[in-house]
């Protein structure tokens, strides 16, 4: 048994039986997490010190039988677009100093903490986390397990590769268009992105409520047990929902029988799907009506709405932009730059009129969801292409949102949305299936998800996937 191939759910029973401790366990990541590093450059940095000492503690505390809270002992990465407190967060970039005082947590970090979590490193992420692959000027390119010459998505990049590779069961990541989805689907992981305001963020993100923390992770239960802790409200979150009334965990085993779900294989025709992709989605679609789902075919009522995308993404990269010096500005990584001055070019009325087209979106998704419980489709249309590239070889579009619409529109709409890894293709590069629910149903969404894992339908990647 390797302790890194293990789910955070298996870890807390060793620790409860006695069959290993979180030190032990500390240094094995660690030490994996030092290993795959040249291979796939998933950690901005990392923090032996403080993980062995808060390993150390949390040892100590299920020595006397009073662990701390859900998470005790648990290795966790963090990407590095979140505030870990005493550690620099560069988000990327050159633009940001490493001095400074860094003395507060993110939301969900503080709630890690609170909960006894040791924090192994902080992982990659492109500049602002403006991308669906991830590069940047300062960090490098974040390579694919599978293939260390293929992306590994993004803008979680690093936080797929570190969990796929072992280098700790649950990481946080952040989705504005779909970048923890993306990477999780071309990792071969679990990723979720929440209802927005389920997981509450501080500070605030530049691209405003596109922008979700969400769990990613070897399956979906340990998803339903990192966010039953980082789901909690923050006072510095204006927008965080209030607590649910019980813990994700407890309906994982609920299952779909009886649940209505929507398949669209290509959101109605507008997407062209890999064949391998479409022919691997469509069979693990079979599996949940095996397990007692209804499903049939139907498309959601929308037509893409990347224009309206791109101009509130583009204007949050702006704004994030805003105050740079014309040295920082030349730092910066070309592509930001450039959608950066298209955002600095857009007036009030046409932001209002995005936020007009996204409402309008979820009216739509609204109404759909009244007779659908659940909308699967593919993740992504393609699996992991060239790293070091915005869009894969010979594409025609010159933006990452070209080859993923089936994510960003649920950014558009704040509904909850998972990727399940459900095959591979003749390369043997991970596949995801995408589920959806209604605003305020993560339960649903993790509960399908469950199901799937549970019938092998959906499996966790193999202990160090291939590069380690």
């Amino acid at each position: 048994m390797e302790l890194t191939d293990l789910t955070a759910r298996r870890l807390l029973d060793g620790y409860r039986e006695g069959e290993f401790g979180p030190v032990e366990v500390t240094r094995a990541v660690l030490e994996r997490a030092a290993r795959i590093q040249p291979a796939v450059n998933a950690f901005v940095r990392l923090l032996e010190e403080d993980a062995l000492a808060r390993a150390r503690a949390s040892q100590e505390r299920w020595r006397r039988g009073e662990p701390r809270g859900l998470l005790d002992g648990v290795p966790v990465t963090v990407k590095d677009i979140l505030l870990l407190r005493g550690h620099p967060t560069l988000r990327g970039s050159r633009a940001v100093s490493p001095s400074g005082s860094w003395e507060e947590d993110a939301p969900s970090v503080a709630r890690l903490r609170e909960h006894g979590a040791v924090f192994v490193g902080k992982t990659t992420t492109p500049e602002y986390g403006w991308k669906g692959v991830t590069d940047s000027p300062l960090s490098g390119i974040t390579r694919n397990p599978y293939d260390p010459s293929r992306t590994a998505g993004g803008s979680s990049g690093g936080s797929a590769a570190a969990v796929a590779l072992g280098a700790g069961p649950l990481s946080l990541g952040t989705d504005g268009g779909g970048s923890v989805r993306i990477p999780a689907a071309f990792c071969g992981i679990f990723g979720l992105k929440p209802t927005y305001g389920r997981v509450p963020l501080h500070p605030a993100s530049a691209f405003g409520t596109l922008s979700h923390v969400g769990p990613m992770t070897r399956d979906a239960a340990d998803a339903a047990l990192l966010l039953d802790v980082i789901g909690a409200p923050d006072a510095r979150d204006w927008s965080a929902l209030p607590p649910t009334p019980g813990l994700f965990s407890a309906v994982l085993d609920e299952g779909v029988r009886g649940l209505r779900v929507a398949f669209s294989p290509s959101l109605g025709g507008q997407v062209a799907v890999d064949p391998a992709v479409a022919s691997a989605v469509r069979r693990a679609v079979s599996g949940l009506a095996g397990l007692g789902a209804y499903v049939e075919e139907a498309d959601p009522d929308f037509s893409d709405p990347v224009a309206a995308f791109h101009t509130l993404w583009f204007a949050g990269a702006a704004r994030v932009t805003q105050r740079l010096s014309p040295e920082q500005r030349a730092s910066l990584d070309p592509g930001l730059r450039e959608i950066s001055a298209a955002g600095a070019r857009l007036s009030a009325l046409d932001y209002l009129a995005a936020v007009d087209v996204r409402m309008d979106l979820g009216r739509r998704m609204g109404l759909f969801h009244e007779r659908h419980d659940l909308l699967v489709t593919p993740t992504l249309p393609v699996t992991a292409f060239e790293a070091g590239r915005e869009v894969p070889g010979g594409s025609a579009h010159r933006r990452w949102t070209g080859w993923t619409p089936f994510t960003y529109p649920f950014n558009l709409t704040q509904q909850p949305a998972a990727t399940v890894p459900v095959g591979k293709d003749a390369a043997g590069l991970p596949v995801g299936l995408q589920i959806i629910a209604a605003r305020h149903r993560d339960d649903l969404v993790l509960r399908a998800a469950h199901a799937l894992y549970r019938a092998g339908v959906a499996t966790a990647p193999p202990a160090g996937a291939v590069v380690a």
